[in-house]
């Protein structure tokens, strides 16, 4: 197929190059988090679709993963962030789910109990993930940290 008569990329056609290239060179994500100088969950969250790039990390993630210019381009915009909202059947993401759902009640109370009738950020957020060796079997860690943003009376 020429290029004449090729269809533009979508922003999930660059998630799948990045998942490819990713694959393909055997990077882990904390690697090219290294390489574009930001943190693993950020990388990925945006490389696949939930977020938009600076134009510098988005052709340091291009250089580090092969991806072209159109990818550079779609890597900058703006997201939809439509998500599916129904329950995952994943067992790794439903645990947060489920974690949300027992423990989001007392998260709630602690933080209005801390800051005051608000909410955490997720736009003005980071995440770190790691693991904690044990004896008993070793842990996840997961520490998350949002800007407080206090409800507004109008």
């Amino acid at each position: 197929m020429n290029k004449m008569t090729r269809e533009a990329m979508t922003r999930d056609d660059v998630t799948e190059a990045v998942l490819r290239a990713k694959r393909t060179t055997g990077q882990t994500w904390e690697g090219i988090a290294e390489a574009i100088g930001m943190s693993p969950v950020w990388t990925h969250a945006v490389a696949t679709g939930m977020g938009a790039m600076p134009k510098d990390k988005a052709e340091t993630l291009a250089a580090t993963l092969g991806l072209s210019d159109e990818a550079v381009v779609l890597l900058q915009e703006s997201p939809s962030k439509d998500w599916n909202r129904d329950i995952p059947t994943d067992p790794c993401i439903y645990r947060l789910y489920e974690i949300a759902g027992v423990f989001g009640p007392s998260f709630k109370a602690i933080v209005h109990e801390e800051f005051g009738d608000g909410i955490m950020s997720a736009i003005d957020f980071d995440m770190q993930i790691s693991r904690v060796e044990d004896p008993k079997g070793d842990r996840v860690k997961v520490e998350m940290t949002g800007k407080f943003l206090p409800y507004k009376a109008w």
